[in-house]
């Protein structure tokens, strides 16, 4: 069954960058669309950024112009770039991917990575 690990969160100051990795194991699975998402303390969880398997991207407004995502599909591997973080970035940063392996269909979330970013 596919995994996805996600990696490359920490600590790091107002104005900081962090790439985070989400990594997707599964040889015989196509990958329809991988997802980053963040849930903050007490907030729901929301969308941050996708890229789809023709390469389109989609970004929440709070993160354009800072954020960007990017796959290397020789590696099975999303990225999220981000630039300029602020405080209210701070948040456990999620991977979800949408599969297609035979003819079965679903989706699949990582165990998330913190982001700290501090004033």
């Amino acid at each position: 069954q596919v995994q996805l690990v996600e990696s490359g969160g920490g600590l790091v100051q107002t104005g900081g960058s962090l790439r985070l990795s989400c990594a997707v194991s599964g040889s015989t699975v196509r990958i329809i669309a991988i997802g980053w998402y963040r849930q903050a303390p007490g907030k729901q969880r929301e969308l941050v950024a996708t890229i789809r398997s023709s390469a389109s991207t989609n970004y929440a407004d709070s993160v354009k112009g800072r954020f960007t995502i990017s796959r290397d599909n020789a590696k099975n591997t999303a990225y999220l770039q981000m630039n300029s973080l602020k405080p209210e970035d701070t948040a456990v940063y999620y991977c979800n991917g949408e599969f297609v392996e035979g003819d079965i269909g679903y989706e699949k979330w990582g165990q998330g990575t913190q982001v700290t970013v501090s004033s």
